[in-house]
């Protein structure tokens, strides 16, 4: 072949257009792990950012939140007492009204027998804590430190000049305080102005915000709330049974001790149990505290002694034996949330921590498993105590669960399905209902 035939050009045309390339080819060539990663992190980061923006959303209205928790809380405390009384055939309006009654009474005793105390040891107290100071000036003068009398006055005197300096700093402070009291005074009333109604009408509230969502999804959240309100009071109950045991427990070993002001020690620590596993420890420190001021080292190392052996009972005893199976939530799921709670909303937060996060975990966990589908008795269980809102005595009808043309709806179903098992959850509550109205009930 001659040079001339190899310089010959090809006869097939080269194309000098580019290659088209399709939003199909591109997502081809990007590997099936990292499309699914940014599938879910673009969901994820979305989910982030309306928990983040509902998070700010009811920080700017914490002072309707919390006397509305504290208030659910007290429901789920004091319901089980209403209840009792309406099975003693009292009127619905007088059973409210001797619980709430009753338990402002028990507050107002228990109130007037601490002050009683506090009143009294405190005056001794003060002595005592003298009387700890100067012991603290002795040693500092024959301990090893060798101080002299005119160095211990020279530091009191820089204290003393020190909070001269910041006594306006201390005096916003205490304004501050009292502008709080102020703000959890009127918490308070709201809160018992919801607790009447929440124990007066609460199913029919619930039935209300039921009632706003979609016809489909309304068994799913009626179920959802019913066993969430359930896990909620039994979250209530257990709490109250482990608070009452570490203020026993702490009160008791306290007094034997001879550590004044063991009542009012008993009733903060009471209070501060119902924030699981840190509040014992913070009220168990200041017992300690107290025990070292009035008594000195030996007695706070017995008083230590003893808010630990109580620590341990309820770490590893109450909260996971009691705590765990009243409300589904492993010990670490508990110390997190207790944590974050904290952190997001302080006090209140790590108060309500919690409860709230076991009343998601059942609510989650009963749609997530879809038990309303199957659920025979989901519109007529009602009836007993920690398994609906209060006011449990009174059925709804299908109308007010299941808003107009709920009947109709549900006669027109095939009975195939998830579709056919919920017609037949309505079919079996109208059936109840009807024996319901007809007994007199």
């Amino acid at each position: 072949m001659t040079p001339a035939q190899d310089a010959t050009p090809s006869s097939e045309p080269v194309s000098a257009a580019p290659r088209q390339v399709s939003e199909h080819h591109i997502a081809q060539d990007i590997p099936y792990g990292v499309r699914i990663a940014a599938a879910w992190a673009w969901r994820v980061g979305l989910i982030l950012v309306v928990v983040g923006a509902l998070i700010w959303l009811l920080g700017k209205v914490s002072f309707l939140i919390i006397p509305l928790m504290v208030a659910s809380l007290l429901a789920g405390l004091l319901y089980p007492v209403t209840g009792w009384l309406r099975k003693l055939k009292m009127p619905q309006g007088a059973a409210v009204a001797i619980t709430v009654v009753g338990f402002l009474g028990v507050i107002a005793g228990a109130l007037a027998l601490v002050g009683r105390q506090l009143a009294v040891g405190f005056g001794e107290l003060w002595q005592e804590a003298l009387t700890g100071i100067q012991q603290v000036q002795a040693w500092l003068a024959d301990g090893p430190l060798h101080l002299t009398a005119d160095q211990i006055d020279t530091y009191i005197q820089s204290a003393t000049s020190a909070l001269q300096n910041n006594s306006s700093s201390i005096l916003s402070g205490a304004l501050s305080f009292g502008s709080t009291a102020g703000h959890f005074a009127a918490g308070m009333v709201l809160a018992l102005f919801i607790l009447i109604f929440f124990l007066l009408e609460g199913s029919r509230i619930w039935r209300f915000i039921v009632g706003l969502l979609p016809r489909t999804a309304r068994a799913a959240a009626y179920g959802a709330g019913r066993r969430g309100w359930s896990s909620m009071v039994s979250y209530v109950r257990i709490q109250m049974f482990v608070a009452f045991v570490d203020a026993v427990g702490i009160g008791v070993g306290a007094a034997i001790i001879q550590v004044p002001l063991a009542l009012p020690l008993g009733v903060l620590v009471f209070i501060g149990s119902f924030i699981p596993v840190v509040g014992a420890l913070v009220t168990g420190a200041i017992a300690v505290l107290l025990a070292l001021v009035a008594n000195g080292p030996v007695n706070a190392l017995v008083m230590l002694a003893i808010v630990l052996f109580v620590q341990q009972l309820e770490s590893h005893i109450l909260q996971p034996l009691i705590m765990g199976k009243a409300v589904s939530l492993h010990p670490v799921a508990v110390i997190l949330s207790v944590a974050a709670g904290s952190y997001l909303a302080g006090i209140p937060g790590a108060l309500f921590a919690v409860p709230l996060l076991a009343v998601a975990n059942t609510a989650v966990r009963y749609i997530a498993a879809r038990t309303w589908e199957h659920d025979e008795g989901l519109m007529t269980a009602y009836a007993g105590a920690g398994i609906a809102p209060p006011d449990s005595d009174e059925e709804p009808t299908i109308k007010e669960i299941h808003g107009p043309g709920a009947n109709a709806g549900a006669r027109s179903n095939s009975g195939e399905g998830a579709a056919g098992q919920h017609a037949a959850a309505e079919r079996t509550f109208a059936k109840d209902a009807a024996q319901h109205t007809n007994k007199g009930d």
